[in-house]
């Protein structure tokens, strides 16, 4: 497996070199993010060098922030499709011009909704969850909507011991059907469990490039399939209880402050996110100001 340096503590900004130039590198945290100039994505499209580079940086980093990225559509979707083929979303769905871009408008002819507000890696709920998105801001509020990301390799990392011994071997499951679903008639959320059945993953993951081990539970995570053995239940009272605890527990990792960063978005500004080791915020603060944001998902492959 590739294996890539994690982002040193208080690491300074840096300039990476590459075929049209430089790209000056600012950390945002001493564990995630860094917000990435002198590049426009635009470029990248055409240029391998460029883009190896960009890919670098994001294995490192986790999420990469650019601003004033005047690039249209197509070449938002020509980028992102580097990366590997994009998906559709079953609910959102996506732009009719362009396939595997998910329109995420919130304007005043949209009645507040806050399916946003949990901290989540998105679609783990398919049995291949998308490796990653590039997230455009089209338009922002005047304050507030921000996004925040977590570094669940450092949340892995930094568990106690005898946890990481007792969850190394638990797997889990994943329902779009239990989030998404929730707020459909009874018929129209069965026939959505129906189309994506529940998904099972490991509880922690293997990064398939860096080799991280990668705490892999979020907002989607309805329970463990394999808790109910003897070292975990003494008697039938232990189950429940013992399990919901536990993964609520493991949930919660994604809250500490010290594994997050947090960007606030301008038109333009693009946020690049590796989903197989990160989960992410909607901050829905801002009603009714308008928040207009396109994403392109980029199809991953099958956790391990």
């Amino acid at each position: 497996m590739e294996k890539t340096a994690a982002p040193l503590e208080g690491a300074p900004a840096s300039v990476r070199a590459h075929s049209r130039g430089s790209i000056k590198v600012e950390p945002l945290t001493c564990t995630i993010g860094a917000e990435l100039s002198g590049v426009n994505l635009g470029d990248a499209v055409l240029d391998d060098e460029l883009f190896a580079e960009i890919k670098a940086l994001l294995l490192q980093y986790k999420v990469l922030f650019l601003r004033e990225q005047d690039i249209t559509r197509a070449e938002h979707v020509a980028f992102a499709e580097r990366f590997g083929p994009l998906e559709d979303h079953p609910v959102a769905g996506s732009d009719p011009d362009h396939p595997g871009l998910v329109r995420i408008y919130k304007d005043l002819d949209s009645a507040p909704e806050h399916y946003e507000n949990a901290l989540h890696t998105d679609a783990t709920w398919r049995e291949n969850p998308p490796m990653g998105a590039v997230l455009r801001c089209v338009e922002s509020p005047p304050v507030g909507g921000d996004t925040i990301w977590v570094n669940m390799a450092e949340a892995h990392r930094r568990l106690p011991e005898h946890i990481k011994t007792q969850i190394q071997g638990l797997r889990a499951r994943h329902s779009i059907e239990a989030t998404f679903g929730a707020a459909m008639p009874q018929e129209k959320r069965h026939a959505l469990g129906a189309r994506f059945p529940d998904a099972e993953h490991p509880v922690v993951r293997t990064h398939p490039e860096t080799g991280e081990q990668i705490l892999f539970v979020n907002a989607f995570t309805t329970h463990f399939v394999n808790y109910h053995t003897p070292g975990n239940v003494r008697f039938g009272p232990d189950y429940a209880p013992g399990a919901s605890l536990l993964l609520n527990y493991l949930i919660s990792q994604a809250a500490v402050p010290e594994y997050q960063v947090r960007w606030r978005w301008t038109p333009n500004s693009v946020a690049i996110w590796d989903n197989r080791s990160t989960q992410h915020y909607a901050v829905q603060d801002y009603w009714p100001a308008v928040r207009k944001m396109e994403r392109a998902g980029i199809t991953g492959d099958r956790p391990f």
